[in-house]
Protein backbone atom coordinates (compact mmCIF):
# COMPACT_ATOMS: atom_id res chain seq x y z
CA UNK A 1 0.00 0.00 0.00
CA UNK A 2 1.59 3.34 -0.98
CA UNK A 3 2.25 5.36 1.76
CA UNK A 4 0.91 9.25 1.73
CA UNK A 5 4.42 10.77 1.55
CA UNK A 6 5.32 8.28 -1.83
CA UNK A 7 2.12 9.01 -3.45
CA UNK A 8 2.78 12.72 -3.38
CA UNK A 9 6.76 12.66 -5.04
CA UNK A 10 4.74 11.10 -8.00
CA UNK A 11 5.52 12.76 -10.70
CA UNK A 12 1.74 12.38 -12.24
CA UNK A 13 0.04 13.29 -8.79
CA UNK A 14 2.96 16.37 -8.12
CA UNK A 15 0.81 19.20 -9.68
CA UNK A 16 -2.27 18.45 -7.09
CA UNK A 17 -0.46 17.32 -4.43
CA UNK A 18 -1.71 20.25 -2.19
CA UNK A 19 -5.65 18.64 -2.79
CA UNK A 20 -4.25 15.77 -2.66
CA UNK A 21 -2.49 15.79 0.79
CA UNK A 22 -5.43 17.05 2.70
CA UNK A 23 -6.20 15.10 6.11
CA UNK A 24 -9.68 14.36 5.38
CA UNK A 25 -8.69 12.31 2.39
CA UNK A 26 -6.57 9.93 4.40
CA UNK A 27 -9.55 9.54 7.34
CA UNK A 28 -11.40 6.43 7.74
CA UNK A 29 -15.06 8.09 7.84
CA UNK A 30 -18.45 6.94 7.38
CA UNK A 31 -19.06 8.78 4.40
CA UNK A 32 -15.44 8.06 2.98
CA UNK A 33 -15.00 4.41 3.17
CA UNK A 34 -17.85 3.62 1.20
CA UNK A 35 -17.01 6.41 -1.53
CA UNK A 36 -13.00 5.13 -1.63
CA UNK A 37 -14.11 1.51 -1.98
CA UNK A 38 -16.90 2.37 -4.70
CA UNK A 39 -14.60 4.70 -6.75
CA UNK A 40 -11.81 1.79 -5.98
CA UNK A 41 -13.45 -1.34 -7.74
CA UNK A 42 -14.92 1.47 -10.14
CA UNK A 43 -11.50 2.06 -11.63
CA UNK A 44 -10.87 -1.34 -11.23
CA UNK A 45 -12.96 -2.49 -13.72
CA UNK A 46 -13.12 0.43 -16.12
CA UNK A 47 -9.40 0.48 -17.53
CA UNK A 48 -7.03 -2.19 -17.22
CA UNK A 49 -4.22 -0.08 -16.70
CA UNK A 50 -3.52 2.45 -14.10
CA UNK A 51 -6.22 2.04 -12.22
CA UNK A 52 -4.74 3.40 -8.56
CA UNK A 53 -4.02 6.92 -10.54
CA UNK A 54 -7.50 6.60 -11.56
CA UNK A 55 -9.27 5.73 -8.42
CA UNK A 56 -6.50 8.51 -6.48
CA UNK A 57 -7.73 10.70 -9.02
CA UNK A 58 -11.54 10.34 -8.69
CA UNK A 59 -11.31 10.90 -4.89
CA UNK A 60 -10.67 13.89 -5.01
CA UNK A 61 -13.65 15.63 -5.93
CA UNK A 62 -15.95 12.99 -4.54
CA UNK A 63 -13.78 13.19 -0.81
CA UNK A 64 -13.80 9.80 -1.01
CA UNK A 65 -10.92 7.55 1.19
CA UNK A 66 -7.90 7.87 -0.81
CA UNK A 67 -5.76 5.23 0.09
CA UNK A 68 -8.89 2.70 0.30
CA UNK A 69 -9.82 3.42 -2.97
CA UNK A 70 -6.37 2.67 -4.11
CA UNK A 71 -6.02 -0.85 -2.17
CA UNK A 72 -9.57 -1.78 -3.71
CA UNK A 73 -8.53 -1.27 -7.40
CA UNK A 74 -5.89 -4.83 -6.76
CA UNK A 75 -9.03 -7.04 -7.01
CA UNK A 76 -7.89 -6.65 -10.79
CA UNK A 77 -4.30 -8.20 -10.53
CA UNK A 78 -2.54 -10.10 -12.83
CA UNK A 79 -3.22 -13.55 -11.07
CA UNK A 80 -7.46 -12.59 -11.70
CA UNK A 81 -7.61 -10.75 -14.98
CA UNK A 82 -8.03 -13.66 -17.00
CA UNK A 83 -10.97 -15.05 -14.63
CA UNK A 84 -12.51 -11.46 -14.76
CA UNK A 85 -12.14 -11.14 -18.63
CA UNK A 86 -13.96 -14.60 -18.84
CA UNK A 87 -16.47 -13.57 -16.55
CA UNK A 88 -16.96 -9.70 -18.33
CA UNK A 89 -17.50 -11.90 -21.80
CA UNK A 90 -20.64 -14.20 -20.35
CA UNK A 91 -21.83 -10.91 -18.59
CA UNK A 92 -21.67 -8.88 -21.86
CA UNK A 93 -22.79 -12.00 -23.75
CA UNK A 94 -25.77 -11.96 -21.62
CA UNK A 95 -26.32 -8.00 -21.92
CA UNK A 96 -26.13 -7.69 -25.22
CA UNK A 97 -27.83 -10.82 -26.75
CA UNK A 98 -25.42 -11.08 -29.86
CA UNK A 99 -27.17 -14.42 -31.25
CA UNK A 100 -30.53 -12.36 -31.64
CA UNK A 101 -29.06 -9.60 -33.32
CA UNK A 102 -26.83 -11.00 -35.05
CA UNK A 103 -29.43 -13.18 -37.61
CA UNK A 104 -29.22 -11.42 -41.05
CA UNK A 105 -27.88 -11.70 -44.53
CA UNK A 106 -25.86 -8.97 -44.49
CA UNK A 107 -23.84 -10.58 -41.70
CA UNK A 108 -24.06 -13.81 -42.85
CA UNK A 109 -22.11 -12.49 -46.19
CA UNK A 110 -19.43 -10.64 -44.06
CA UNK A 111 -19.14 -13.55 -41.75
CA UNK A 112 -18.12 -15.48 -44.74
CA UNK A 113 -15.52 -13.71 -46.03
CA UNK A 114 -12.00 -13.21 -45.48
CA UNK A 115 -12.75 -10.53 -42.45
CA UNK A 116 -14.18 -12.93 -40.41
CA UNK A 117 -11.85 -13.46 -37.97
CA UNK A 118 -11.38 -8.93 -37.35
CA UNK A 119 -14.92 -9.44 -36.80
CA UNK A 120 -15.04 -11.71 -34.33
CA UNK A 121 -12.62 -9.98 -32.33
CA UNK A 122 -14.29 -6.81 -32.28
CA UNK A 123 -17.19 -8.83 -31.29
CA UNK A 124 -15.21 -10.83 -28.56
CA UNK A 125 -13.65 -7.47 -27.59
CA UNK A 126 -17.01 -5.28 -27.98
CA UNK A 127 -18.75 -7.87 -25.63
CA UNK A 128 -15.76 -8.07 -22.78
CA UNK A 129 -15.94 -3.99 -22.71
CA UNK A 130 -19.66 -4.02 -22.30
CA UNK A 131 -19.02 -6.77 -19.55
CA UNK A 132 -16.66 -4.67 -17.76
CA UNK A 133 -18.46 -1.57 -17.65
CA UNK A 134 -21.30 -4.27 -16.40
CA UNK A 135 -18.89 -5.04 -13.77
CA UNK A 136 -17.80 -1.58 -12.94
CA UNK A 137 -21.28 -0.67 -12.21
CA UNK A 138 -22.41 -3.46 -10.80
CA UNK A 139 -19.52 -3.64 -8.08
CA UNK A 140 -19.02 -0.39 -7.30
CA UNK A 141 -23.16 -0.36 -5.96
CA UNK A 142 -22.55 -3.46 -4.77
CA UNK A 143 -19.06 -2.56 -2.62
CA UNK A 144 -20.61 0.75 -1.38
CA UNK A 145 -23.85 -0.68 0.09
CA UNK A 146 -21.19 -3.73 1.60
CA UNK A 147 -18.89 -1.56 3.24
CA UNK A 148 -21.46 0.99 4.37
CA UNK A 149 -23.73 -1.60 6.44
CA UNK A 150 -20.34 -2.97 7.50
CA UNK A 151 -19.44 0.03 8.81
CA UNK A 152 -22.51 0.78 10.53
CA UNK A 153 -22.49 -2.88 12.23
CA UNK A 154 -18.89 -1.82 13.38
CA UNK A 155 -19.70 1.32 14.89
CA UNK A 156 -22.66 0.16 16.36
CA UNK A 157 -20.67 -2.69 17.91
CA UNK A 158 -18.36 0.01 19.45
CA UNK A 159 -20.39 2.05 20.70
CA UNK A 160 -22.99 -1.23 22.59
CA UNK A 161 -18.85 -2.18 24.11
CA UNK A 162 -18.42 1.31 25.10
CA UNK A 163 -21.81 1.76 26.60
CA UNK A 164 -21.49 -1.42 28.56
CA UNK A 165 -18.02 -0.65 29.77
CA UNK A 166 -19.50 2.62 31.26
CA UNK A 167 -22.47 0.70 32.45
CA UNK A 168 -20.35 -1.29 34.60
CA UNK A 169 -18.21 1.45 35.72
CA UNK A 170 -21.45 3.15 37.11
CA UNK A 171 -22.46 0.21 38.80
CA UNK A 172 -18.92 -0.37 40.40
CA UNK A 173 -19.05 3.52 41.75
CA UNK A 174 -22.86 2.77 43.09
CA UNK A 175 -22.02 0.03 44.70
CA UNK A 176 -19.12 1.47 46.42
CA UNK A 177 -20.89 4.00 47.60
Amino acid sequence: MPKREEMARNKYLRPIAHRFLTPELWRFTRRSVPRGVALGLFSAFIIPVGQIFLAAFLALPSRANVPLAALVTFVTNPFTIAFWAVLANKVGQFMLQLDAATTGVASEQLESGAWQWVIDAFQVAGVTVVGFLVLAIVSSTAGYLLSSAIWRILVARRRAKRLKQMEARLDQRLNAN
